[in-house]
Order: C-alpha cells, then sequence, then structure tokens
C-alpha cells in the first residue's frame, strides 16, 4: 500500500520521472503514498516535478551542516547544492523529513543544532543509529553511537514527549516542545525490530528481498 524510491540516489537514475509518475498515477487507487529517500543534490531539478506526480512526503539524508565535514563523509563538495534542493522542496510543498545517521566523533558535536535547524525550516528530522557490520571504509565499531546516549543529552536541553505519530517505519517518535517539531529515533542495535518488520525491497535489477 505504499512504495519508497530509495537508493543509492534515486534522482540519478535516468528515466527516474517515467517512474514517479507512472507510481504517482496509482496514488489513490490502491496505493496510499508514494515517497522518496534523497541525498538532495539534484532536488533543486526535481523537486516540482515528483510533487506534481504525487510525492508528497521526502526523506533527505543529511549527517552535517559543516561543509568540510560533508565534503569528507560524501567524498564531494555538495552541501550548497543539497540545501538549495531542501529550499526547492520546501517551495513545492513536499513535507521534509531529515534523515540523520549518528557518528561518535564525526557528527556527534552538532546533532542538537542540526535537529534545531531542521526544526527551524519546518522540517522533521531523524536520527539512525549506525549498524557496527563488518569493514565498509572505516571500522564502524569507531563510529557506533547509542541513540540512548543521545537522547539523554537532547533532554538535557529540550522536552521530549513520547508522541503517537506512525509513518509504518522503524521510528519512534518524540514532541519537541522547545522546538516545535517532531524527532524520530531509529534504534536497530539498542532496539531491534526486524521482527515487526512489514517491508519488502525490490532492487534496481529487479532483485526482491
Amino acid at each position: 500500500t505504499k512504495i519508497r524510491l530509495t537508493g543509492g540516489e534515486p534522482l540519478v537514475r535516468r528515466d527516474m520521472m517515467e517512474l514517479v509518475a507512472a507510481l504517482g498515477r496509482k496514488v489513490g487507487d490502491g496505493l496510499e503514498e508514494l515517497t522518496m529517500t534523497t541525498n538532495a543534490t539534484r532536488l533543486a531539478e526535481f523537486a516540482d516535478g515528483i510533487a506534481a506526480a504525487g510525492v508528497k512526503r521526502i526523506n533527505v539524508s543529511l549527517d552535517t551542516l559543516d561543509r568540510e565535514r560533508f565534503a569528507r563523509l560524501a567524498r564531494r563538495d555538495s552541501l550548497p547544492q543539497v540545501l538549495e534542493g531542501l529550499q526547492a522542496a520546501k517551495e513545492a510543498g513536499l513535507s521534509v523529513k531529515i534523515n540523520t545517521v549518528a557518528l561518535k566523533g564525526i557528527n556527534e558535536d552538532e546533532i542538537t543544532d542540526l535537529i534545531a535547524w531542521a526544526h527551524g525550516q519546518g522540517f522533521d528530522a531523524t536520527l539512525i543509529e549506525v549498524m557496527p557490520l563488518g569493514d565498509v571504509e572505516e571500522d564502524r565499531f569507531d563510529h557506533y553511537l547509542p541513540l540512548a546516549e543521545v537522547r539523554d543529552t537532547l533532554e538535557l536541553r529540550w522536552t521530549l514527549t513520547p508522541s503517537d505519530h506512525r509513518t509504518g517505519g522503524p521510528a519512534r517518535y518524540f514532541d519537541v516542545a522547545e522546538t516545535g517539531g517532531r524527532l524520530g529515533l531509529i534504534t536497530p542495535l539498542t532496539n531491534n525490530f526486524c521482527d515487526g518488520c512489514n517491508r519488502i525491497r525490490v532492487t534496481a535489477t529487479g532483485q526482491l528481498y
């Protein structure tokens, strides 16, 4: 009943707008919702089009607002394009949620400010616990940051009240009194949710998981 277009980065796919338009025609006809997860680097170009095609809500992966740190994490200096894309999404009427992976020793010092910025823009924010599984680039154990620790830090500054809000995903939501925004926490390690998963994934090559 719900489809999310994700990646990699979906907006680099050559026929993405044709796919969005075809799926968008099914919204209200057996499909409840069409959403997208993007890094927003090409969102300025596509925001109006995907909104017109039936996407109402997007998730944007953004782990830092520091340009130098962003370039180091993403291996490209594209933070200005991301911010431009987010502005375009707002102007197109898309509901935006910022997804931030909490990384010990990398972005833990700016998580509070990033949430405050997102809420100030009218965006929801969700923090994701990194999965320390094997060697990807560096040993993820070095950057594993339990979100229970992050929540304790946030509650020194803000009042977090559990929310009944649900999107069908694994996040648990809280209302932040001081910012007026919503915060989600996704905790695959400290609060494993695999037993309740109701999702299937189709890869770009047609593999079904």
